[in-house]
């Protein structure tokens, strides 16, 4: 695959702790697109460093119409959608320019390797992710508080890890996590509970998710053998799943107020029912 066929694509806020490592690994692109959503921070000084970037903006709406206008001003063949927070291995380029995909072949995917603080850790619940995609055969669709790019075609595995290393101050992480968690309850509410994965079905109960998320993380996952990084990791997700959890129950507690006699058996969500009914 030729890096000409490439555009790297990356949506930016406030993310001048991550960007330099980022874009330091992309100098083989002649052309980076940045859709940045009004930074204050060092962002865009960091960005005019890189003379391929274009930066654009746009007003913050949610993360897929970014991306979906991003995807609009690529003009190659192949977007290659990256997070400010991601940084790539130093022979990515070379395993990218080795790639000979076939006409079937709709986009890559990538694993990933969590850090924190430069650790990386063991484990992650970090997803693969569709990075490298066909410019004209993929969209952005919604899918809670994120996005998932569907893509017309096979998907094929990229070789190696690539990181991911949020360096931004854990007091905007937290912030983050409640604009999630209100994104993440409309989506399990508005799903009946028989089409919900096992783990969205878990989360519907509200106390089991974030106590098996402890458990899963430190010991199924081993990152209790990271020492202080993967507790601190462990932790975050529990956080995060605390913070759904509350979102849900306060949506239940707040629909039962009128029938506070009704028993709490009796509240508890069902398969046949909808959420906070």
């Amino acid at each position: 695959m030729h890096f000409s066929d490439i555009t790297p694509l990356i949506l930016t806020f406030n993310e001048a702790p991550n960007l330099r490592a980022l874009l330091s690994r992309l100098d083989w692109a002649s052309r980076v697109v940045i859709i940045d959503s009004g930074s204050t921070d060092e962002t865009l000084s960091i960005a005019a460093e890189f003379p391929s970037v274009i930066v654009l903006h746009r007003d913050f709406d949610h993360p897929t119409n970014q991306w979906a206008f991003g995807l609009s001003q690529v003009a190659t063949a192949w977007t290659l959608s990256l997070d400010a927070d991601y940084v790539l291995p130093h022979d990515f380029a070379d395993h990218v320019q080795r790639l000979d995909p076939a006409t079937a072949t709709g986009g890559f995917e990538t694993r990933f390797r969590y850090c924190v603080d430069g650790h990386p850790l063991r484990a992650t619940l970090y997803p693969p992710r569709t990075v490298l995609f066909r410019t004209a055969e993929s969209r952005f669709y919604r899918d809670g508080h994120t996005q998932r790019v569907e893509v017309e075609g096979d998907i094929e595995v990229l070789p190696g890890y690539v990181e991911h290393d949020d360096r931004k101050p854990l007091a905007r992480w937290c912030a983050s996590q409640l604009r999630y968690a209100s994104a993440e309850a409309d989506k399990l509410c508005r799903e009946p509970f028989a089409q919900l994965d096992w783990k969205d079905r878990l989360r519907r109960w509200y106390v089991v998710a974030p106590p098996l998320t402890f458990f899963h993380c430190l010991f199924q996952k081993g990152l209790l053998l990271d020492g202080w990084p993967g507790l601190y990791y462990t932790m975050q997700r529990v956080y995060a799943e605390m913070l759904l959890s509350l979102e849900l129950l306060g949506r239940k507690v707040r629909r039962s107020l009128p029938r506070r006699s009704k028993p709490l058996a009796q509240s508890l969500p069902s398969r046949k029912t909808e959420c906070g009914t």
